[in-house]
């Protein structure tokens, strides 16, 4: 005696015409709401960059995951630009988080970052740098916070976020790009080589 397979039925052509409950209908993530950002952006300073990320730069209330072959690569000259808009305002502060090499004060000055806007922290732990880096987010800070992380995990990224929705300054974690197979709740990810 054979059995006969139940005819196999192809899901609706459109996402909207599925019966869903009204709750869990607006709960499901779409794929084109990918480009969509509600939070204040700052200009990266890099025009065809803003144009590919949402909201046309660098989130604010929000974590940015920056994935990089090698620490100290690549990070001030992505990041260059926008940082001399946001200390254009003398009350603001570059918060340093565990660093992989001591900040040059000329080289910051270049990039219209004067020595006195600069807060250093040399955290030696994992540990240690993700609580300084908590305490940052918690606290507001004007300016920008940049924290090396290179063994953090998904959970303790996870945890930041949620500090990081309090937080009106862009926050930028810089990791190795080994990190890329990993999963990330960081809502900005990108990974970065150098130029030619």
């Amino acid at each position: 005696m054979a059995c006969a397979a139940p005819p196999l039925t192809h899901p609706p052509s459109s996402f909207d015409r599925w019966q869903l409950p009204t709750h869990v209908a607006e709960a499901v993530w779409k794929g084109d709401e990918l480009g969509a950002s509600e939070g204040r952006t700052v200009s990266t300073g890099h025009e065809l960059l803003d144009r590919a990320l949402p909201g046309n730069g660098w989130p604010t209330a929000s974590l940015s995951e920056v994935l990089q072959p090698q620490a100290a690569v690549c990070e001030w000259r992505l990041l260059a630009p926008a940082l001399s808009g946001l200390l254009a305002d003398k009350d603001c502060c570059l918060y340093l988080v565990a660093p992989p090499k001591q900040p040059s004060a000329m080289g910051l000055a270049q990039l219209g970052v004067q020595p006195k806007q600069v807060v250093w922290i040399a955290a030696d732990g994992p540990a240690d740098r993700l609580w300084v880096t908590e305490q940052l987010c918690k606290s507001d800070p004007a300016g920008a916070v940049l924290s090396w992380l290179p063994q953090a995990r998904p959970e303790q990224i996870r945890r930041l976020q949620v500090h990081a929705h309090s937080c009106d300054s862009p926050i930028f974690l810089f990791r190795p790009e080994t990190a890329l197979r990993d999963t990330s709740p960081a809502p900005l990810r990108l990974s970065v080589r150098p130029g030619v």
